[in-house]
């Protein structure tokens, strides 16, 4: 099977999605903030942390797209011959909010992966169908203490929740010039990732 590339707008279900891959397929879940934050605290001289926006995506794009790269090679040797077959035993799913493809795609190439479609599964969740309002509430009812938006006032929120809105008609629009297949979950989630789960098994 291939490996799955999940992106898309923040609060769309990337992570749940990414865990029902993983007790469905067996895929390993790696997560894009996650890699982020061990790259601020391991290397501060990159800029490459969570907060700091575009400059974080297009820092950490070059690591992104070796990492694809070298993990879904066509022969499973990527640039290195001496793995060739070592790497291709276990799958996995990335998932992020955003994703620099201007500068991983040339460098998928390297690695002989002329077309993303090719050799991942793509996969981008948007809320094209919902009111910041709306969002603000979703947040509100399943944020726990640990979710980073626990903690923030209601302007502070609904000032986020509008921001995310219009960022995921235009994230919309740029996942497609890359093949990926647009799911909204504004409404019926679980529904939606059923529907994602039984297109990938066929």
């Amino acid at each position: 099977m291939k490996n799955i590339i999940i992106a898309g707008t923040g609060r769309a279900g990337k992570s749940t999605l990414a865990r029902k891959i993983h007790e469905q397929f067996n895929h390993f879940v790696i997560n894009n903030d996650r890699l982020v934050a061990m790259f601020g605290e391991a290397y501060p001289q990159l800029g490459i942390r969570i907060g700091n926006g575009e400059k974080s995506i297009e820092n950490i794009a070059p690591f992104i797209g070796h990492f694809l790269g070298m993990f879904s090679a066509p022969d499973g040797s990527g640039l290195f011959p001496y793995t060739q077959g070592a790497l291709k035993a276990n799958n996995f799913v990335l998932e992020g909010w955003s994703f620099d493809f201007e500068q991983i795609v040339p460098i998928l190439k390297r690695y002989g992966i002329e077309d993303l479609r090719d050799n991942f599964v793509l996969i981008g969740l948007v809320l094209n169908n919902k009111t910041a309002d709306e969002l603000v509430c979703d947040i509100r009812q399943y944020d726990t203490k640990h979710d980073w938006t626990y903690s923030l006032s209601n302007d502070e929120l609904l000032k986020l929740a509008e921001e995310n809105i219009s960022y995921s008609r235009h994230v919309s629009d740029y996942l497609v010039q890359y093949g990926f297949t647009i799911y909204d979950t504004s409404l019926e989630r679980e529904q939606v990732f059923d529907r994602i789960i039984n297109d990938i098994k066929y």
